[in-house]
């Protein structure tokens, strides 16, 4: 027994996983001989005896009905699901309970430990893994809530103040990337000691896309806890999610490359142009969206329980159109969400903005959920094809070409930048590169006709779990180490607002002097634009009312629903808000201000 488990680890790490979560799965000095495949089928059970079956004095003339019945086939489906969804909620309730743990360790690498011991249960009772993960269900249905979520709860003023800053890291670093990896590897399989010479440079191409795509979650809890400054957090939510939507068009892209037998010259312009159409469609078509969302929440003042509904109708129909035309689905989903939360939270009642964002949260969280669990067990279950330098030199170039890439991108967006990036920032940005969710489920999506595609799958495996496990387990201390610039994100209030629009309008008129256009003057004309047009078709009451009352109105009802979030007991126990009163006299003093102030 212990011969065969040395021989096996031999060939891959993943085999020596697999073995010792077997093993204390089932209990030592359980039957390793179990371990190997059987031509039966391990889901059927064995059959009755034939003395069971047999009834010694049967009736032909007697008819019995059953009083119940197992028809398991028909419930098959949904059964599963709701136990796997119930099995992940589960683990999370208990990552919570234990809080101290996840402080240290991030959530996702904790899903994935419990996916692989789940694993290697199913595999040493030969329990095939659960064939859930295809093409259409990733993108069909557990990619959207995911995107939506990020999208919905993107932090709209720095968002848009880095937003070339956001679009330069997503577009030309995650080009930077794939193609830096895609020729590193190739020119790794021309050496004839690794044995991979049949992979083709456009096979590399399509792998270094997939492994090219990085997972914020982890990293963005750690910066929300140490409290990272804006501009950097900002700059990794927003690559973290235009990158996924870049990703996967260059997927589709190599993909169809690495299926042509010769390519032209022709064909390569015709798909970098495609590339961008794509990109600008996606985006205009989540625009699109959202505006008819908007407009559409103007008349459900008297039908407030079909709020939610059709925000997520909506959202969806964003994304499956999208599809259909075979554009940017990821970008037209989160444009539609950046829109809809603009405009479509003042046409909704607070229940259903309540509502809306709780439902976003919680099945972008299932599904992400349920990925990164499903990654763990397939990672023991699933046969795997190993190669030590192919996918050692994966790991390196996957690290390296993503450090050059923020090194060489930070020097040329520097210049551009009111507040550039120090060193420790770009260390932040490089090492919070993790791979996850999409690379796994593009990984897993690839088409049989790839001839590497098990390579492929256990290259991405590895580099996911790398990048989780030791970036993610070690990003905290490291930065706390380096002492990265830090923000005091206290609560916001009405004079931190009003000094921040006065500023804006200041330098937007300065600049419109100097004849000089930057954001904050691109911003002054489309909030101009916004007042004068948009807001009088999208939104239901718009009302002249003065800036300053509704901005207080925004943060009370903010900071209410803060409360509400972080109460554990009675509302009772939650602080009285300020009388409204004090609004009356500020919204009196302040008519009587220039208009310049009233405006702001």
């Amino acid at each position: 027994i212990y011969k065969r488990i040395f021989l096996h680890a031999c060939v891959s790490p993943f085999t020596i996983l697999k073995y010792v979560i077997c093993i204390a799965s089932l209990g030592y000095g359980a039957n390793v001989m179990a371990f190997e495949p059987t031509s039966t089928s391990p889901s059927k059970l064995p059959p009755w005896s034939q003395v069971e079956e047999t009834d010694p004095d049967p009736d032909p003339g007697e008819t019995t009905q059953a009083v119940f019945t197992l028809n398991y086939p028909r419930i098959q489906i949904p059964f599963e699901i709701t136990l796997w969804v119930l099995l992940v909620s589960f683990a999370k309730i208990g990552f919570h309970v234990y809080h101290k743990i996840t402080v240290w360790v991030p959530e996702s690498c904790l899903l994935i430990s419990i996916g692989l011991i789940v694993g290697g249960i199913m595999h040493s009772l030969h329990e095939k893994p659960p064939a859930v993960l295809t093409s259409n269900v990733f993108f069909l249905y557990m990619l959207p809530p995911i995107v939506l979520d990020s999208g919905y709860f993107m932090p709209t003023r720095p968002f848009f103040e880095n937003f070339g800053t956001v679009l330069w890291f997503a577009v030309v670093g995650t080009l930077w990337n794939s193609i830096g990896i895609g020729i590193s590897l190739f020119a790794i399989c021309q050496i004839e000691a690794f044995g991979v010479q049949a992979i083709t440079l456009q096979e590399n191409f399509l792998f270094a896309s997939i492994i090219s795509a990085v997972e914020p979650v982890a990293v963005l809890t750690v910066f929300e806890d140490i409290s990272i400054h804006e501009q950097l957090y900002i700059v990794v939510f927003g690559e973290c999610l235009f990158n996924d939507a870049v990703t996967v068009v260059l997927y589709n892209l190599f993909n169809n490359v690495a299926a042509m037998e010769v390519v032209e010259a022709g064909e390569v312009f015709l798909d970098i142009g495609r590339f961008f159409v794509v990109g600008l469609g996606g985006m205009i078509f989540g625009a699109l969206f959202g505006f008819v969302a908007a407009f559409t929440t103007r008349f459900t003042g008297k039908v407030r329980e079909i709020e939610p509904l059709i925000i997520f109708l909506y959202s969806y129909l964003a994304y499956l159109i999208a599809e259909l035309f075979a554009i940017s689905s990821i970008m037209a989903i989160v444009i539609c969400a950046l829109t809809m939360k603009y405009y479509v939270e003042e046409n909704v009642s607070q229940h259903s903005c309540t509502t809306i964002r709780h439902v976003i949260k919680m099945i972008g969280s299932v599904s992400e959920t349920l990925i990164f669990f499903f990654l763990g067990v397939v990672t023991i279950t699933t046969e795997h094809e190993w190669n030590w330098g192919y996918i050692l030199f994966t790991l390196l170039f996957a690290l390296l070409w993503r450090g050059l890439g923020i090194l060489v991108l930070t020097q040329i967006i520097n210049p551009f930048r009111t507040i550039p990036f120090n060193f420790k920032d770009q260390f932040g940005l490089a090492y919070g590169g993790l791979r996850g969710a999409v690379s796994f489920a593009l990984a897993f999506t690839l088409p049989d006709s790839i001839g590497h595609k098990k390579l492929f799958v256990t290259g991405t495996i590895a580099v996911i779990i790398f990048t989780v496990f030791i970036q993610g387990i070690t990003i905290r201390p490291l930065l706390k180490l380096m002492n990265v610039r830090k923000t005091n994100r206290n609560q916001e209030t009405i004079n931190d607002e009003i000094h921040k629009r006065l500023m804006e309008h200041t330098v937007a008129g300065i600049e419109d002097l100097c004849g000089q256009w930057s954001h904050y003057y691109w911003k002054d004309k489309f909030m101009k634009f916004n007042n004068r047009i948009l807001r009088k078709i999208l939104v239901h009451d718009n009302r002249p009312e003065s800036s300053i009352v509704a901005l207080y109105k925004k943060l009370e009802l903010q900071n209410a629903m803060e409360i509400l979030d972080q109460m554990s007991g009675d509302i009772s126990a939650a602080p009285s808000l300020i009388s409204l009163q004090y609004v009356s006299f500020l919204h009196f003093h302040f008519s009587s201000c220039p208009p310049l102030f009233r405006n702001l």
